[in-house]
Order: C-alpha cells, then structure tokens, then sequence
C-alpha cells in the first residue's frame, strides 16, 4: 500500500475538551495520525456556588500528555469565552496561534498583561488564507457575529473536510466590514462536507436575528426623545459595533463621548488603533471633562451592562463611582439581554438607578450575536454535511439544533451531541464515539490558577453556611495534662454575647471529654482532635441543628 492510501484510512478524531453543556470555556482539538489542533481557547465565568472563584479554565492535560503533536490554536473571534483561557494555556503549552487581525490584537492584551508577549507566537490570518499545520490544513471564513473579524473554520483533514461556524449570524448589513461569505460555505458543500460543527446558542429561537444595524436606528430614536437629558448606555465591551454605532450617533446629536470601565477601554484602544472604530474628532473626552459639558451634551458609553458588581454601571448605582453620580434626570440605557444566570443582577442595578431617580431603558436596544433557527438551517442547507455535531451552548440548546437538522431530513443517527472529553471517531463510511478523555474546569482564584480545589469550595461552603469553631487548648508535654482551656472563640456561628449559655454548656462537654481522656492516658494529638471535634458536634447539633466547622488547635508548653 502506498503512503497515500494508507494515510486515508486513518479516522479523524475531534475531542471537545470544554464548551459543552455549558455557555463559555469553548475549546475543542482535532487530532488526526501524528497532529493535533486546537479551536479556541475560552473561559467561563464562575457557577454561584464557585465562592471567591474569578474565574474558570479548561483542564488541557490531553494536550500536555500529547504536546508533541500540538501544532496550533486557531482562534475564531475575540470574545473572552474563546480567548480568556490563552494567557493560562500558553503557559503550559507554548505552541502558535493563528487569528484575525482584531482577534489577535485583544489576544496580545492578554498576552502584555502575563508578560507572554515575547514567547508566544502569533500569527494574523486573512479571510480565505489557509495554513498548513501536519496533517491538517484550516482555511479562514469570513461570518458576522457581535464583534468584528469573527470567523468560521474549514478544517480539512485526509479523513474529509469539517466546517467549525464559531459564534456567528448571518448579518447582510453589518456596520463595519462584509456580510458572511455564504457562497463559501455553498462551494464546500458541492465539494462534500464531512461533518458540521455549527454555533447552537439560539437554536431555540425562530426566525432570523436582526441585523446590528436595527439597534443603531432604536438608539437614535432614543437619542432624538431624550435631547435634554445625559445619555448612559450599557453594553458589551466587546461589542465594538455597537459602540461605533453610539459614537456616530452621538456625533450627529453634537454630543461628546465619555467611554467607561477598564474592559471597554482596552477593548476601544485596540478597535481603534487596528482601524475597525472610527472616532470623529473632537468627539471622544476624558471622563475628567465631563463637568465642562452640559449633561445633555455628554453621552456614557459604559460596561456593567450584565450587573457585574465591579463593573462601572454597579459602581454608579450604588453611589460608589468615584467620577460619576447618577442625577434624576438621567436616561440609562441598557443595550444587552441579560445572559442566563443574570438576571437578578441585572434587575438589582436596574432597581437602584430607579431609585436614584434616573429613566431606565432596556427593551429592544439589542440583537443578538447568533444565529436563531433559520439562519442554522440556511449554513445546513449551504453545507449539506454528512454528520453533525452541535457545539456552543447548553445541552437544551444542542437539543434544539439537533432537531433542526433532523426536520432537514438529515438521519438520526449521523447527528451526534458530544459531552466534554468524549472522543468522536469519524471518516467517510462511518462516526462514533470511541472513548473519553480527562477534562475538567481549573479554578482561578486572585493569582492561584488551580490551588482552589473542590475541597476548598467545600470548606467556603461550610463556612458561609454554618461558620465556625475553635477550641484552643495548651497540653503539658510528657504528661498531656490540661494547662489552660479549652477556650471556644466562635465566627459566623452564633453571637456569643446572646449564647452564654450555649457557651458554657459546650465549654462543660469539652472538660468531661478532656477528663475523659486523661484517664485514659490519651496523648495522641490527633486522637485528641478528633474526640474534641465528634463530642462538640454532636452537642451543638443537638442544641442548634447546626453543624459549624470545629477546628482544635493544641499546644505543648
């Protein structure tokens, strides 16, 4: 057999190592022979449970117990649930990464911020470009999505072709740039198409998301009512459409621009300074000018929009901004939906500005980044894949485009919904799930990427719950005779001013228990611990149906 031949049986494997059954941490690697590639490299924000958690990452040990055959990160767009996991990944992985111009100027950020600039590299790819990488060969397809220079993938393997959508929506109007090149997609499908990897976010909704530009013509609408009032709009940093939309509005009303909020002024900094916003002059002013304009003037282009509590809208709310109060005669704007998750958040900051006398707007001031059902079934019909696989959304959302494809007539048995970690073996003749490999979410907390375990979130969870107790007591060394204690101090447990009582009563169980074992002539310390810490629980369970974190402390004099 010769080299050729034998190389086409081979089977393409494609492995989701995050971004299932959740919105975020969306990075899947495909592997054929001795290559390996990655899509995206995404994190998620934390669950409620995740006290003290800022954030998660994907668990990559696949790709280090495979790092030689790791050639490179393909990136689709710029938003953090693709690219926030990089900086942590490079790290551990030092291997190219291949995006969009926008999309690589907000990687380089991360990158500056973790002092990787110098060793990761990186290269800027152009729409129709394909590069060359083992045995694989991945071509740039342009597609509209929320923020700029978004796109889709041909991954195109000796096993067949895979087409990876990434987040997208099919915008024949978009603000800035062209609308998705469908007739690529139609092009790949003529030439067949092994499997469709296909953004299942809205899978749910019907019809067609609006284009970007109809948000444009609520604003100014908003903007022609409320002439006499200070503007405020909320929005996705990211979004850098939206904001050239604000800014071109506000410059027709004559007013000038503060933006606000660290993400959105990187994320501004970088669109500008690659040519993809364009700030008339003399429009943009520093938040220190505000005062020298009269507030129906000025207009606030800010982050928080999702009630995140340190965003710059939170801030505002709660009277805690330190450059901008928020005056009756206000008008706010809130031009996102609330992401699942968030909407008590929202409605909190939402109630405060209320409060504060402000005119608060959050309908119809937004559309969506994806693809509802119709859109789906055009990128469907365009690529007329042989399998399909849902990616990017909840298992409800995988669902719905599960049943999409099948109402196209595609078989049952050819669409596959993956969970993380499951190993997808595919070539012409035939797909299946072949094995799993480790995956999980590493917790990154302040600087510590990893260190917070579940173990740890069990003990935050106990604390927050039920607070805790420590016994300290001094043992005489040789003989293990009580000195002094034990002494009982107690936090987020009861308040000891009101619970004398139950102080005194646990204080007279430690003693017979501390009598208890002297007698026996007990020296162990650890023996010593745990009979502290099973007669005290018990007790207080019984008199408080409570069980606190008890937490001995000894020492030997």
């Amino acid at each position: 057999m010769n080299k050729k031949q034998q190389q086409n049986t081979g089977k393409l494997k494609i492995i989701p190592l995050g971004g299932l059954e959740q919105i975020g941490m969306n990075i899947t690697a495909f592997e054929y022979g001795e290559s390996i590639i990655v899509v995206d490299c995404g994190l998620a924000f934390p669950e409620d449970d995740m006290l003290g958690i800022d954030l998660v990452i994907p668990d990559i040990s696949y790709l280090k117990e495979n790092e030689d055959k790791v050639k490179g990160f393909f990136i689709t767009h710029g938003h953090e649930d693709h690219i926030g996991a990089i900086p942590y990944v490079m790290k551990e992985l030092n291997v190219p990464i291949y995006a969009t111009k926008l999309t690589n100027g907000l990687i380089e950020n991360k990158l500056k911020e973790h002092n990787l600039l110098t060793k990761v590299k990186r290269k800027v790819v152009k729409y129709g470009q394909h590069i060359n990488l083992g045995d694989f060969r991945v071509e740039f397809i342009r597609t509209n999505h929320s923020i700029q220079d978004a796109a889709a993938l041909a991954i195109y393997s000796p096993a067949g072709i895979v087409v990876h959508t990434g987040d997208f929506k099919v915008d024949y109007t978009p603000v800035y740039g062209d609308a998705i090149d469908l007739q690529r997609f139609g092009e790949l499908g003529k030439k067949g198409v092994l499997a469709l990897m296909c953004d299942s976010t809205n899978a749910e909704r019907k019809g067609f998301t609006q284009s970007e530009r109809t948000v444009g013509k609520t604003i100014e609408a908003l903007f022609a009512e409320h002439t006499n009032s200070r503007i405020i709009i909320a929005t996705f940093a990211s979004n850098v459409d939206r904001v050239q939309q604000i800014i071109n509005i506000a410059h027709k009303f004559d007013r000038k621009v503060v933006v606000e909020g660290r993400s959105m002024v990187n994320i501004i900094a970088t669109a500008s300074e690659l040519g993809y916003l364009k700030v008339p002059d003399n429009t943009l002013v520093d938040i220190e000018m505000l005062k020298n304009y009269p507030d129906e003037k000025t207009v606030l282009i800010t982050t928080g929009s999702q009630g995140e509590s340190m965003a710059a809208l939170s801030r505002m709310a709660n009277g805690t901004h330190r450059k901008v109060s928020i005056k009756p005669n206000d008008t706010i704007i809130f031009s996102s939906h609330p992401i699942p998750g968030n909407e008590k958040a929202v409605t909190n900051v939402i109630n405060e500005l209320c409060k504060k006398g402000a005119n608060v707007i959050f309908q119809d001031v937004h559309v969506s980044g994806h693809a509802c059902e119709e859109e789906i079934k055009l990128i469907y019909s365009l690529v007329h894949p042989k399998y399909a696989i849902p990616v990017h959304g909840e298992y409800k959302h995988l669902i719905a485009q599960a049943k999409i494809a099948e109402n196209l007539g595609m078989d049952k048995d050819n669409i596959f919904i993956l969970s993380s970690g499951d190993v997808l073996e595919l070539d012409e003749n035939s797909a299946k799930v072949a094995g799993h490999v480790h995956t999980g979410a590493i917790m990154v907390d302040g600087l510590g990427v990893g260190d917070v375990g579940n173990i740890v979130l069990r003990d935050r969870q106990h604390l927050a719950e039920d607070g805790i107790i420590i016994v300290v007591l001094t043992l005489e060394s040789g003989s293990g005779r009580v000195l002094a204690g034990p002494d009982i101090v107690s936090r987020g447990f009861v308040y000891v001013r009101g619970a004398e009582d139950l102080m005194d009563s646990a204080r007279a169980v430690l003693n017979e228990t501390m009598d208890r074992l002297q007698d026996k002539n007990v020296t162990d310390w650890t023996k010593i611990k745990s009979e502290i810490k099973d007669s005290l629980g018990d007790f207080v369970w019984k008199e408080t149906q409570r069980r606190p974190m008890i937490m001995p402390i000894i020492m030997e004099v």
